[in-house]
């Protein structure tokens, strides 16, 4: 056994075909020790992840790269280009490959697996998804195999966490193989001693390579072939693939298959606040019990206002809704990970072809609805420019999960307690609706844009659709603690910190009417408490409020918000909310809450008591509706503003795209302000 790299630390990388489990190996072979980044100069992600392993006394530690899904060395998109040159890339100190290959397809994965043995790195095979090859009684001579292949070859089974010690064992004792797939009678290694050099040639001018990448990818399928019939017996292997036949008869079905895609989006937003409800009262209750415990047990002065009305309001205005990120993601993970999501591609093909578009951009789309920012990082699957740019263009018209604390919180105001038929949550079918008019205004969007950029390239949609799989709670649970860190991490500190700088700009002022206001607080707080005391205290941090620092710039932009039913304390939050979506509530939290002298109610039913000059409810439906429809359409989002610029490499696209989610958004918020007014 060649022995480990220094300090008995190996690096590794994980490589395979799309949907072949390496999803599943990296999440069993690292559990939560994972991170997320991207390749250096490019948006692709990069997923590390570490292990620590112990064997004889000795202790070995694992660093794990995943790279992105690749059906063999020839790269037909940007994210298999990267994956191919980082594996050659000699400063990544790759030390050992584990090829991940789907048991129950091996004669597809093969043709990967042979090119990477073909490179001679030290590698090992591992057979994933065994549990569905057993129970398609899909027989495979692994030491016959092994012994062909000259490699370590490994069964896993990623749901049960089987095969992991025999793999972790095998990575110890990899080795570069003997046996050669390559066709030296073909010439390819005139002008390259190694099959290695003739791919990073490969790399670097591939459209002279295309008639020997052709005649190899021959010559090694007849090899393949060869192996597969000696080494694999599946008397049964056709049975899964019958059993998915018949269920795509109604899922891919040209009518069927569109109604069957509507009602699961229907069903997942109305489980997504039937069930994140509870959960959320629970938190928001907590938060205001904390609250009002240190409102009433710490000194009174700056720091118990900051901690109460700045942090504390900041903090809950992000943890009351991880409840709804985290059902949302679990959807979507359960989407993908049975096999569904591919589905929802393929029938969507032919529509977004009407609009520009194809296919592959189906899923940057529904992926948009947890966030922009990696689904525009998705659209370099897209081979075609032009559908990759009106990809890219209408992507942050779909509502987000940063959309998703702003919608919860005015349709709970919208639609505190009602049904729809009787049956329905109207909260989740407002929602769901309101995700429909997204889809439908980037599909519109997408016509016009077709017409606008001109091309000559030809599109074409493949897209391999894999078995239906049950999904693996791990792998989902894994993905949604990762989410929910970077949504807390991330979009928590920016929430935070902008609550505090809130606080402090609505608790100060400058002018004289401000001094004049504290003045008149300090000497009701020291006289003796009446019945009047409380509302003059409440009148008296209403005014101070309209007098301070964030009062005064609210004020000022009022007049060009007023037509679409917002006032200066809404003007506040719009502009804050540029940095982040989810803002607008930890802003709107920390407005009222200065406000309410004795912490007593949460934002939801603040705003359904607020009443205007009149008299009137505040946030009637035309001001909901109009809050809605603005947050709908607005870009109001530096990161998605950021990756626009980066994947574009162009102003002239983010400055468009900013320009035209503005005027839609002012323009369907007075609409809707006018209308219904």
């Amino acid at each position: 056994m060649s022995p480990p790299s220094e300090n008995n630390h190996i690096k590794i990388a994980l490589l395979g075909n799309p949907n072949a489990g390496k999803s599943s190996l990296f999440n069993g072979l690292t559990g939560l020790n994972q991170k997320t980044g991207n390749y250096a100069g490019v948006t692709v992600d990069r997923q590390e992840g570490s292990a620590n392993f112990h064997l004889n006394n000795t202790h070995y530690h694992f660093s794990i790269l995943d790279l992105p899904g690749i059906y063999s060395l020839y790269p037909k998109s940007n994210d298999e280009e990267i994956a191919c040159k980082t594996l050659l890339d000699e400063k990544e100190n790759i030390d050992v490959i584990v090829i991940v290959a789907d048991a129950t397809n091996l004669k597809r994965n093969l043709l990967l697996a042979t090119q990477l043995i073909d490179l001679k790195f030290k590698t090992v095979l591992a057979l994933s998804l065994m549990d569905e090859a057993e129970s398609q009684k899909i027989i495979i001579d692994i030491a016959g195999l092994q012994a062909t292949l000259g490699i370590e070859v490994v069964a896993v089974d990623s749901r049960r966490l089987v095969g992991f010690q025999q793999l972790r064992e095998a990575i110890l004792r990899a080795k570069s193989s003997d046996s050669f797939f390559y066709d030296l009678q073909a010439g390819f290694l005139t002008e390259h001693s190694s099959y290695k050099k003739f791919i990073i040639s490969a790399l670097d001018s591939p459209a002279n390579l295309q008639p020997l990448e052709n005649a190899d990818k021959i010559y090694r399928f007849n090899t393949i072939n060869y192996i597969v019939a000696k080494y694999v017996k599946s008397p049964e292997q056709l049975s899964r693939k019958e059993l998915t036949a018949k269920i795509d008869a109604f899922t891919t079905h040209k009518v069927f298959g569109y109604v069957i895609l509507l009602t699961v989006l229907f069903l997942v937003f109305q489980f997504i606040f039937f069930i994140s409800e509870m959960p959320m009262n629970w938190i928001e209750k907590s938060f205001l019990v904390l609250g009002d415990y240190i409102h009433s047990n710490l000194p009174k002065g700056q720091l118990n206002d900051l901690l109460v009305n700045g942090v504390l309001t900041g903090v809950s205005g992000v943890i009351m809704f991880v409840p709804q990120i985290a059902f949302l993601f679990l959807f979507i993970g359960f989407l993908e990970d049975s096999g569904y999501m591919a589905r929802a591609s393929f029938i969507m093909d032919k529509v977004m072809r009407r609009f520009g578009l194809n296919g592959k951009s189906v899923i940057p789309l529904i992926s948009g609805t947890a966030c922009a920012v990696p689904s525009i990082m998705a659209t370099r699957s897209i081979s075609n420019l032009k559908e990759r740019l009106i990809t890219i263009f209408i992507l942050p018209l779909i509502s987000c999960s940063a959309r998703l604390p702003v919608y919860t919180l005015l349709i709970a105001v919208l639609y505190p307690n009602s049904k729809f038929l009787g049956i329905f949550n109207s909260k989740g079918l407002v929602l769901f609706l309101l995700y429909m008019l997204g889809f439908v205004v980037t599909l519109l969007t997408a016509s016009v844009l077709k017409h606008l950029i001109k091309t000559k390239e030809t599109s074409f949609f493949i897209m391999e659709l894999p078995v239906y799989r049950w999904p693996q709670p791990k792998n989902i649970g894994i993905m949604v603690y990762n989410k929910i860190k970077v949504f807390v991490g991330e979009a928590g500190k920016i929430i935070l910190a902008i609550s505090v700088v809130l606080w402090f700009l609505s608790t100060h002022g400058s002018n004289d009417n401000f001094r004049d206001l504290e003045a008149a607080k300090t000497r009701i707080e020291n006289a003796p408490v009446t019945s009047q005391t409380h509302t003059l205290l409440k009148v008296i941090e209403t005014q101070k409020l309209k007098h301070s620092y964030i009062g005064n710039l609210g004020h000022f932009i009022e007049p060009v918000i007023r037509p679409l039913g917002f006032d200066w304390k809404i003007g506040i939050a719009l502009i804050t909310s540029f940095a982040a979506r989810e803002v607008f509530v930890g802003t709107m939290a920390t407005i009222y809450q200065s406000e309410d002298e004795n912490n007593s109610e949460g934002i939801r039913q603040k705003l359904l008591h607020e009443r205007d000059a009149s008299g009137n409810l505040k946030y009637s439906k035309a001001v909901c509706w109009s809050l809605l429809l603005f947050y709908a359409f607005a870009m109001q989002c530096m990161s998605t503003i950021a990756v626009v610029k980066r994947e574009t490499k162009s102003w002239k696209w983010v400055l468009a795209q900013l320009a035209f989610m503005s005027v839609l958004a002012y323009g369907s918020a007075f609409a809707a302000y006018q209308l219904l007014s």
